[in-house]
C-alpha cells in the first residue's frame, strides 16, 4: 500500500514539474519574436473568439503558432478583452505584443481629406471611396455644410457619423469667426458668410490672393453693384446641365451670363441663393475680415494669380491684356499639335 502511495506521489510530482516546463515553454515563447518580416494590417472581425483569432493571426504570418498565442491569452486571462478593428502589427512582434495591442484596441488610424473649395458632390465621391468606412447616408447634405479638412476615422467607422463631424466643424468655425467679423462686412449670417467664401474660394487657388479677393466683392456689395463672379454662373449651369459633381468643365459662353439664373451674378445683385462650394478656413476668415483695399475689380494675369483694378478703364485695359495672352497661347496650341501631325 505504502509502495502504491509512493507511485502515486512521484507521477503527481512528475505531472508538476512537466506542467511547470510547459508554462515556462509557453511563456518564453510568448516573448519570442514572431515571423512577420515587415508591417502587415489585418482587421479582426466584430464577434470572434480567442480560437478564430488565432488562426487568422496565424494565416496572416502575424504569429507563427495560433496555438500558442492562445494559450498566452487564456494564460493571462485576456479571453474576453480582446478587440475588434483594423490593425498594424510591426515586424518581428511577438505573441504578447500582439495581444497587447488587442487587448488596448490599438487600432490603425485612417486619414480621409476634403480640400478646400470641394463641392459637397465631390466630398460625398471622396466619402464613398475611403477604405474601411461603411454604411449608406440617410440624407444629402447641403452644399457648403461640409468644413474641408483632413478627418482621422477607424475601420468600421459609419459614414454618416463622419459627415456629421465634417457638418459640426463648419458650425463650430463659422461661428467662431462670425464673432470677430470686421464691421464693414456687408453680411447678415454666417451662412452669407458661407456663400461669399465659397465664391471666393472657387475665383482663386492662392492663398495669398483670398483676403484681397474678399475685399473686391465686399467693396461691390457695399456699393450695390453685381459680383460678377464665373463660378457662380458656371455652379448654375452645371445644375441646370445635370453635370457630375456640379463643376462645369467647358468655358463659360456669352448665352451663360446673360441666361436667367438664380447663380447669375452678372445679372442678379447680392449673393446667390446658397454656396456654390465648401469653403475652407482660410476663405472664411478672408470674407469676414477683408483686406483693406479699394480695387472694384479682377481679372487672370496668366501667372496663376491675378491682377487688380480700381476703375473700369484699368480694369478693362487688364482684360485686354489677358485676352492677348489666351490669343497667343491658343496660337502656340495650334503650332504645337500641326507640329506633332504625321505628314
Amino acid at each position: 500500500m505504502r509502495a502504491w502511495i509512493r507511485r502515486l506521489a512521484i507521477a503527481a510530482l512528475a505531472a508538476a514539474v512537466l506542467a511547470g516546463v510547459g508554462l515556462a515553454a509557453l511563456y518564453s515563447a510568448l516573448d519570442r519574436p514572431g515571423p512577420l518580416g515587415g508591417p502587415a494590417i489585418v482587421v479582426i472581425p466584430k464577434g470572434k473568439g480567442v480560437a478564430p483569432i488565432a488562426e487568422l493571426l496565424e494565416r496572416h504570418g502575424v504569429v507563427a503558432s495560433a496555438f500558442v498565442f492562445r494559450g498566452g491569452v487564456r494564460l493571462t486571462g485576456n479571453q474576453s478583452r480582446l478587440r475588434a478593428g483594423e490593425y498594424e502589427f510591426p515586424a518581428g512582434i511577438s505573441p504578447r505584443g500582439v495581444m497587447e495591442v488587442l487587448v488596448a484596441g490599438r487600432t490603425l488610424v485612417r486619414k480621409l481629406t476634403i480640400p478646400e473649395g470641394a463641392t459637397t458632390a465631390q466630398a460625398l465621391r471622396i466619402l464613398h471611396g475611403a477604405y474601411g468606412l461603411q454604411g449608406e447616408l440617410p440624407r444629402t447634405p447641403e452644399e457648403g455644410s461640409l468644413l474641408p479638412d483632413t478627418y482621422h476615422y477607424s475601420y468600421g467607422d459609419q459614414r454618416h457619423e463622419l459627415v456629421a463631424r465634417m457638418e459640426q466643424a463648419m458650425v463650430e468655425v463659422t461661428t467662431r469667426l462670425w464673432q470677430g467679423r470686421a464691421r464693414n462686412v456687408p453680411l447678415n449670417s454666417p451662412r452669407e458668410a458661407i456663400i461669399l467664401a465659397s465664391i471666393v474660394e472657387r475665383e482663386t487657388a492662392l492663398g495669398s490672393e483670398r483676403s484681397l479677393v474678399a475685399g473686391v466683392f465686399v467693396n461691390r456689395l457695399n456699393r450695390g453693384m453685381a459680383l460678377q463672379s464665373d463660378p457662380t454662373v458656371a455652379y448654375g449651369v452645371a445644375l441646370k446641365e445635370a453635370v457630375p459633381d456640379r463643376v462645369l468643365r467647358r468655358p463659360l459662353t456669352r448665352a451663360d451670363l446673360t441666361a436667367p439664373s438664380p447663380y447669375n451674378t452678372y445679372v442678379n445683385k447680392g449673393l446667390p441663393p446658397q454656396p456654390i462650394a465648401n469653403p475652407g478656413r482660410a476663405a472664411l476668415e478672408a470674407v469676414l475680415n477683408p483686406a483693406a483695399t479699394k480695387a472694384l475689380y479682377f481679372v487672370a494675369d496668366g501667372k496663376g494669380g491675378h491682377v487688380f483694378a480700381r476703375t473700369l478703364a484699368e480694369h478693362n485695359r487688364n482684360v485686354r491684356r489677358w485676352r492677348r495672352i489666351l490669343k497667343q497661347r491658343r496660337a502656340a496650341g495650334s503650332k504645337s499639335r500641326t507640329r506633332g501631325q504625321t505628314p
